[in-house]
């Protein structure tokens, strides 16, 4: 019974297809089920510091369950999405309803998109990897799996990388530099892995161009089929899931950097170079991502056996109350950067 605690990441989709069918205000349920309701969750319930003993871990690993609890989310974000473009096509939607079910359904985009997708990116089977870029797809972030796997996992907490946010960086800033520069990297590193293969830039292998061609059929699709409203609410849906995904990115790396030797290559990442929480919800919601730290030291690791690492940098909060104090850059400030090791600060 312990291994369905993980059930309640289905609890953000739950409560967007309960908003979408009792409309109104209740539009605006998910965002403040996640960001209201979930934060104050989590400062009653405890942290939760324990690791699996390695029979406990063998076990874990054999249990499909895991995986399957995953793969469920393409079918639930893909049904909440298209019941959204229905009802946004069959009805008319005052400006607050038409932008509360943009931020329900892009919060779902989110978390059970692009976050699920990030677990099945680092995955290696073909199969699991199909349903990673998927996920990845209504947020228009389909070169994630390229730039996280290929370039944020090689420089995470360097300059090099865009997903780590700068000491004194606000999180506004971060969206803004992070995104656009997460992008030229991938196509980058695209263009690298070309090379080495010996393919040509405009190859079939270019996986950027597949990205760029899915991304932008599914836009037109749904301008064809639904119409120009339901177009902008795809358009904005999917700007607030990889906002979303921008958010978290800001907190797992905040101000961390590795350090270089005397050789003035950077140090290898360990666990130190990464923001951990043992927030029982957040790791719940979020499937372990919390423990970030576990997952740099080593990226194939499921989700389900991530440990915490005593000399990871502690948060004070869960993600989702970590995400809420990001959005006032003073107060994040004040509590997070005296937490920020001072050896790493430049």
């Amino acid at each position: 019974m312990k291994d369905l605690k993980y059930l309640a990441a289905f609890s953000i989709p739950f409560v967007a297809i309960l908003s979408l069918i009792l409309k109104g205000y209740l539009f605006w349920a998910t965002p403040i089920f996640t960001f209201i309701l979930l934060p104050i969750l989590e400062l009653l319930l405890p942290v939760d510091t324990k690791n699996l003993k390695s029979k406990e871990v063998d076990n874990k690993l054999k249990r499909k369950l895991f995986d399957w609890m995953l793969y469920l989310n393409l079918p639930l974000v893909y049904g909440v999405l298209i019941y959204a473009f229905f009802l946004v096509s069959s009805i008319n939607l005052e400006t607050y309803e038409f932008i509360g079910v943009v931020f329900s359904v892009g919060i779902v985009l989110g978390v059970n998109g692009i976050n699920v997708a990030h677990e099945l990116g680092h995955r290696q089977t073909t199969n699991e990897r199909f349903i990673g870029k998927a996920l990845l797809l209504p947020s228009f972030y389909m070169h994630f799996y390229i730039e996280h796997n290929y370039g944020h996992h090689l420089h995470a907490a360097t300059p090099e990388d865009p997903a780590t946010a700068r000491y004194n960086q606000s999180v506004y800033s971060f969206w803004l530099t992070s995104t656009i520069r997460q992008y030229i990297n991938a196509w980058n590193i695209q263009k690298k892995l070309l090379k080495k293969n010996n393919q040509s830039f405009f190859s079939i292998k270019n996986d950027m161009f597949w990205f760029a061609i899915f991304q932008i059929s599914y836009l037109l699709l749904i301008g064809i089929v639904f119409g120009v409203t339901v177009l902008q609410f795809a358009f904005f849906a999917g700007i607030v899931g990889f906002i979303l995904l921008e958010t978290v990115n800001y907190i797992e790396h905040y101000g961390l950097l590795r350090l270089k030797n005397k050789s003035g290559r950077y140090e290898r990442v360990k666990e130190m170079h990464s923001w951990n929480s043992n927030h029982i919800l957040g790791r719940i919601v979020l499937y372990e991502l919390t423990r970030h730290s576990d997952h740099h030291y080593k990226s194939s690791k499921k989700y389900q056996i991530l440990d915490c690492h005593d000399e990871s940098p502690q948060m004070p909060f869960g993600y989702p109350t970590s995400m809420v104090l990001a959005m006032v850059p003073p107060l994040w400030f004040k509590i997070m950067n005296k937490r920020v090791p001072k050896k790493m600060v430049i």
